[in-house]
């Protein structure tokens, strides 16, 4: 509160804001935690069918480039967002057209329709996540900046943790409940990106002088530029590329490693979840005050380390299954170590990756300094979940979560030797 309080006016006003977005953003995406494991276990999806699920809300990145020359192009920025936002998140809407689910799940025409509604929403994240460090950036000043989204997104983490249980219990309820909580994420959707435009933005709009596809090949120089010429913001891209390939290729199989080998119902799985996103909550304030005063590598170390534990004792899970069960809830003991990990990893993730590459530029460089991290992000998950699923299905779970560790590993190692060897500017 003492934080709160000795912020200025634009801060206060932005903060509010930012609050509001973060509770709506929330409630969102905790009715999509199970998402995943709707698709396989009632709609009963394939696995690379859920491979491509997953890869879709990372590899629409591939194209933060372009979203980012357009919006360059677009003089009233806030238009622009809004209706982004109304054409990406409302067709969750028609959800509430599909049929009821049956033993057999639904037909693979619904499975593709579900697929390509989730792709268009994802779409959303290529516009939102740069403009969301940049109308921050222009709002927070420097030292308030990692506070403050770390408060935000404690509260971001709260709403979660409330969406998911409701959505877990109407789950096991009613497995076609879905069909009804999907179309109000999508509307909630669109109003927090409507409170997140409600924040002031100077907009430096300078009419293009290049055609589009030539400002696109612009951009890619400039990504090329930026990655040549600042080697601390490099290697922490590095970085992101092992512990990207590690969390994505075991991230779709986890979630099958629940069904199959652990034989999880909804409620179970939203346990988890919260479980985790509690332990989250506790830690948020503490990170978020951390990455200010501590260069974003070695900050990076945690977050991977966590990351690698949780797949370790994940792992451990199917060797050592005791568990009890309460309330219909499949508690296992090695899992809850898991979720523990998972919790501190997810606890300091959402503050490395969204405003990590923040501290590597200046104020008006934070959106192109973004929109290569998302790039990146975009390029990895072009591939690493379908090798994902492809490592499961030819040599199984144990070995697939091997490999992430050894990634993870890798990246813990390299961050070490990146800090030492060099400081940012």
């Amino acid at each position: 509160m003492q934080a709160l309080n000795n912020l200025n006016q634009t801060e206060k006003k932005a903060f509010r804001y930012h609050i509001f977005y973060s509770v709506m953003e929330g409630v969102a995406n905790g009715a999509l935690v199970l998402n995943e494991f709707i698709f396989i276990k009632s709609l009963q999806g394939s696995n690379v069918q859920l491979a491509f699920l997953f890869q879709f809300s990372m590899v629409v990145f591939l194209f933060a480039m372009l979203a980012n020359e357009i919006m360059r192009r677009y003089s009233n920025r806030k238009k622009f967002l809004r209706i982004s936002g109304i054409i990406t998140r409302l067709p969750l809407v028609g959800f509430a057209l599909f049929p009821n689910v049956h033993g057999k799940g639904l037909d693979p025409i619904y499975h593709y329709l579900f697929l390509a509604v989730f792709l268009l929403f994802y779409t959303s994240k290529i516009t939102v996540i740069p403009s969301i460090n940049q109308y921050l950036k222009g709002n927070y000043r420097h030292e308030n900046f990692g506070k403050l989204f770390g408060y935000a997104t404690t509260v971001n983490k709260v709403a979660i943790m409330s969406s998911t249980f409701i959505t877990g219990l109407l789950l096991d309820i009613d497995p076609n409940s879905y069909k009804w909580f999907y179309p109000l994420v999508g509307i909630f959707g669109v109003v927090s990106v409507f409170q997140l435009t409600k924040m002031e933005f100077v907009q430096n709009f300078q009419i293009p002088t290049k055609p589009l596809w030539s400002a696109i090949g612009g951009s890619f120089l400039r990504i090329w530029h930026i990655l040549k010429f600042n080697k601390p913001f490099r290697h922490l891209e590095y970085g992101f590329m092992m512990y990207g390939f590690a969390w994505m290729s075991t991230h779709a199989v986890i979630t099958i490693f629940y069904k199959e080998a652990l034989d999880l119902n909804y409620s179970s799985v939203a346990f988890y979840n919260n479980a985790f996103n509690l332990v989250a909550i506790i830690f948020l304030p503490l990170f978020g005050k951390l990455i200010g005063t501590r260069d974003p590598r070695r900050f990076a170390i945690i977050t991977f380390g966590a990351l690698m534990l949780f797949i370790l004792f994940t792992g451990l899970t199917e060797y050592v299954q005791f568990n009890t069960e309460i309330l219909g809830i499949k508690i296992y003991y090695m899992l809850l170590l898991a979720v523990f990990f998972n919790g501190i990893f997810m606890g300091s993730m959402p503050i490395l990756w969204g405003i990590g590459s923040s501290y590597f530029c200046k104020s008006d460089e934070a959106a192109d300094y973004q929109s290569v991290h998302l790039f990146l992000t975009g390029l990895r998950a072009s591939v690493a979940p379908i090798i994902g699923i492809q490592l499961y299905e030819l040599l199984g779970f144990s070995t697939t979560y091997g490999f992430g560790i050894v990634f993870l590993t890798l990246a813990i190692l390299f961050m070490i030797y990146s800090e030492r060897n060099f400081p940012r500017k």
